[in-house]
């Protein structure tokens, strides 16, 4: 662990990163189905995505691509940039919100506009933790098609964390889904993270401190989404939201079910942890 890395942030810093909010990016990029196509089979979803658009697949387009010599040792692009230099070490994506205003056309042009919307700091119990939330508005044809507010959070490298023991029985009703290494390495290339705890064992229990191969929160999610579409067949989901409790990881059974509240479902760890909630809103219109 760095001195960096323990050392307590300062309102100068925050203030610093704070000079970030409302920063704008601008992207172009044309929407191929066959982009879409190797994320609708990475999540479990169908292959015609002319006609079975994947949940969330709008992540399948416009990647982050920095080069080789831009990025960190964790794999992440190196710090600065768009984003603010935040220095704690590690980066988790915790959390997004989503408006789902029409649907995408595939092979046609498209334009991502990120806006850093707020940078916030909070000192707990669990040390420093830094919560910055991006805009993303996709746009086709001067329409905003998906609008989303993610937050990446980072917090400083902690003690190492426990390995998980598995409850006698899975608790819940559902669906038991065990992402094993090789359905982590294909998301992580359907959506080009590199960040080495979804694929190099070795690293993120020796550097990071996780029992295992971590399964990335927006895979979790994707898999969520579909089950809150399968529970409203022929309606349109018109938003979707979540947020990361603890980690999953891979090779270990996890639960996607139903929520006790209408419209939320979850995925329970091995161990009877609630790692993910999410709310789905949906309309009487029937689904493009």
């Amino acid at each position: 662990m760095t001195a960096t890395a323990t050392t307590q942030i300062s309102p100068t810093e925050v203030a610093a990163w704070r000079e970030y909010v409302g920063r704008v990016q601008t992207r172009r990029e044309v929407l191929s189905a066959e982009t879409l196509r190797r994320f609708a089979v990475a999540v479990g979803s169908s292959s015609d995505v002319q006609n079975v658009p994947p949940p969330l697949g709008h992540w399948a387009f416009f990647a982050d691509a920095p080069a080789a010599d831009a990025l960190e040792e964790d794999g992440h692009p190196q710090r600065g940039g768009f984003m603010p230099p935040v220095r704690l070490p590690r980066r988790m994506f915790a959390a997004a919100s989503f408006r789902f205003v029409a649907a995408l056309t595939l092979e046609a042009e498209a334009e991502l506009r990120l806006t850093i919307a707020d940078v916030r700091h909070r000192s707990g119990s669990a040390g420093d933790l830094v919560f910055v939330d991006v805009e993303r508005s996709l746009a086709q044809a001067g329409l905003d098609r998906v609008i989303e507010r993610q937050t990446i959070v980072y917090r400083g490298a902690g003690e190492p964390a426990a390995a998980i023991e598995p409850a006698a029985a899975l608790p819940g009703t559902g669906i038991v889904w065990a992402p094993g290494p090789v359905d982590l390495f294909r998301f992580s290339a359907v959506t080009f993270n590199a960040h080495r705890i979804h694929y190099d064992a070795a690293y993120a229990q020796r550097e990071e401190g996780y029992p295992g191969l971590v399964v990335h929160g927006p895979f979790t999610a994707a898999k969520l989404c579909a089950l809150a579409a399968r529970g409203h067949p022929g309606m349109r989901m018109r938003s979707f939201e979540f947020r990361a409790n603890a980690p999953l990881f891979a090779g270990q059974p996890i639960r996607l079910q139903p929520g006790t509240e209408p419209g939320t479902v979850e995925a329970i760890r091995c161990d009877g942890v609630t790692a993910m909630r999410a709310l789905a809103g949906f309309s009487d219109q029937a689904a493009p």
